[in-house]
């Protein structure tokens, strides 16, 4: 059975990103993407159902008229008649990249030893939207004592390490090259 979550994955079939813009010119509600993505997370069952070939379109269409917001109903049964509705995760992922992108807002995970100020962390947020070009960037922060001290930034498939276990890895590189 599939979980329901729109964690940012590494990867988007190219037809979820299609998908995904076409949702996003439609101008459906993110309220309406949001009770939807709700919809399936509690009834992962009803995912199936709609995926199921022996089950009719007709049957199908009903089933989405009664269950899901108005403005995202004709998007699930265009879904549906081309079967991508098993690409639903994967839309809903580049759905939400695409409106970010769109938005200029940037992604990033910063991982530390312990959060940092908030001084600390606007700064950080500062010099992600000057190198990147962003008006916002939204940084997910995890901890992870194994650094030993200082952090390593994620953003956009760069990696900024400036921990203290990158640095002695560092080292020991160039220790052991010679």
């Amino acid at each position: 059975m599939k979980t329901w979550t729109t964690t940012n994955h590494k990867y988007c079939p190219q037809a979820a990103v299609r998908y995904a813009r076409v949702l996003y010119e439609l101008n459906v509600p993110e309220e309406d993407i949001q009770k939807t993505k709700e919809i399936f997370a509690r009834a992962p069952q009803l995912h199936d159902a709609l995926l199921n070939p022996t089950i009719p379109e007709e049957h199908k269409r009903k089933v989405i008229d009664k269950v899901f917001p108005e403005e995202i109903r004709n998007f699930l049964k265009v879904t549906c008649r081309y079967q991508r509705i098993n690409l639903l995760t994967d839309i809903f992922t580049a759905y939400d990249r695409y409106c970010d992108e769109q938005n200029q807002i940037l992604k990033a995970v910063l991982t530390c030893v312990e959060p940092p100020s908030e001084v600390q962390l606007k700064q950080i947020q500062a010099f992600l939207c000057k190198k990147y070009d962003a008006r916002r960037a939204d940084v997910e922060i995890r901890e992870d004592k194994e650094l030993l001290g200082g952090f390593v930034l994620y953003v956009k498939g760069d990696e900024y390490d400036w921990s203290l276990k990158g640095r002695l890895n560092r080292l020991e590189e160039k220790l052991t090259w010679r």
